[in-house]
């Protein structure tokens, strides 16, 4: 097999992460009325129906504009909470703020990120704890991502200081993904370590199958291997999880989480057998991705009962996503066929402002980058329209003809890891049960040393 280059294994890591090689242009569409009983509505009046203002996107305070939102929630387990940006500080912020509020008021206690399911453990760890210091533990856990900021630090902070004064109910810190992993050997020992305590006679096996993988530290080394080795690898992986299952007699809990690990190291092996030079493998990749991360959240909370934030890009947590040839199947579709009526996407939009993207998939650091308003035929210009400078609304429950509005797929900007992104098409009933949309957007704060 001929040799992957480093630079064809940076863009197979950013794909991962969710970045689109490839701009897609997308036709404007001008929707500037729509129907309704004897004429036409302006969309901006029937919008602003729908709306409730947001008086501040800042975590703390008074949250009494949250309180509508808390009612479109209701009872639902699993709450999505999209970005339109990977690097936006109102985005985060607000991300804390609506967490906040529903761990005080609607019983949440899980906040899940778009990261491996490794380095959540991790983060969590320190949440329960306190042994470390949260800026150390982000900077090693969130390197290199879109979320190594001070927002990300000010959360972790946050969750630990709640657990501090509320041990009877703590709140939990979760990776979902598989993207640009690190397994190093204390994860490993987190299932070999279970498996000489409670059934040491199936030790040498596991170690045996784990040869070769343990640990994956440098995930472009470990993608460098022949394709060959890595579905061997991958194969072993999944003998592993299988020898960890076989005691599924012992029942505890201890049981559970072991296998549980096992199962990400399976699920991790089993995605980084892709195949860069083939895009049918690059797809079902990101299906498989997608599909982990729904299964990762739909086992944390079937197990812990606990209501869960998933923070992720709109592409992961909506119904559909905008660019189906790179996403086949998103992660919010995967956990509505899972959990129903128990899953709500909430998509973010935005007019303008500055984020933290890179000018190319093939690696490279984040760096500013600034748009201005949105121009007429997207779906962020109409938004915008609304009297309000930011604001929420329930898509579900919109007056007929706001949904006819948003019912109809405009061009609209969702920015990951590439930029520049052109516009996509996006039917925001098609893929939100609720959007919150922002006037302006700056960048994300740099982690300070």
């Amino acid at each position: 097999m001929r040799p992957i280059s480093r630079r064809r294994l940076m863009a197979m890591v950013a794909i991962a992460a969710g970045a689109a090689l490839t701009p897609v242009a997308v036709h404007a569409v001008t929707v500037n009325e729509v129907p309704a009983a004897g004429g036409k509505q302006n969309p901006v009046r029937v919008l602003e129906q729908a709306a409730h203002p947001l008086r501040a996107t800042e975590p703390g305070g008074n949250t009494a504009d949250l309180r509508a939102l808390s009612g479109m929630i209701g009872d639902t387990k699993v709450v999505g909470l999209g970005e339109a940006t990977h690097g936006s500080h109102e985005f985060f912020t607000m991300k804390e703020r609506v967490f906040r509020h529903l761990v005080e008021e609607k019983g949440f206690t899980t906040f899940a990120l778009e990261l491996s399911w490794s380095a959540g453990l991790q983060i969590d760890d320190y949440v329960q704890t306190g042994k470390g210091d949260a800026r150390e533990i982000a900077a090693q856990t969130l390197a290199n991502s879109p979320w190594e900021r001070e927002e990300f630090v000010s959360l972790i902070e946050w969750m630990r200081d709640y657990n501090s004064n509320h041990p009877d109910r703590p709140v939990h810190f979760m990776g979902d993904d598989i993207g640009a992993p690190s397994l190093n050997d204390a994860f490993f020992a987190r299932v070999t370590g279970y498996v000489e305590k409670n059934h040491p006679e199936a030790l040498p096996r596991l170690n045996e199958l784990y040869a070769g993988l343990r640990p994956i530290d440098d995930v472009f080394a470990y993608l460098a291997k022949p394709l060959a080795e890595r579905q061997q690898l991958a194969a072993k992986a999944q003998q592993g999880l299988e020898l960890v299952s076989s005691q599924k007699g012992s029942g505890t809990d201890a049981f559970d989480w072991a296998e549980q690990n096992a199962r990400s190291i399976a699920q991790t092996a089993k995605f980084l057998t892709l195949n860069p030079a083939d895009r049918e493998s690059l797809n079902s990749h990101q299906r498989f991705r997608d599909e982990v991360m729904a299964q990762n959240v739909a086992w944390w909370q079937k197990h812990t009962g606990d209501k869960i934030l998933v923070s992720a890009h709109n592409n992961h947590v909506g119904y559909v996503s905008d660019n189906p040839e790179l996403y086949p199947k998103t992660q919010g579709s995967f956990l509505r066929d899972t959990m129903g009526r128990n899953y709500l996407p909430i998509g973010f939009t935005f007019n303008q402002g500055s984020f933290l993207s890179k000018d190319a998939a093939l690696g490279g650091d984040w760096k500013k980058f600034t748009v201005g308003a949105a121009e007429p035929g997207r779906n962020e210009h109409t938004l915008d329209q609304v009297r309000y400078q930011d604001f929420y609304l329930d898509v579900r429950k919109a007056p007929a003809a706001a949904r006819a509005w948003l019912n109809v797929a405009r061009p609209t900007l969702d920015i990951g890891t590439q930029f520049p992104e052109e516009p996509r098409d996006v039917a925001i009933a098609k893929s939100f049960d609720l959007l919150i949309h922002l006037h302006e957007i700056r960048e994300a704060d740099k982690l300070k040393p």
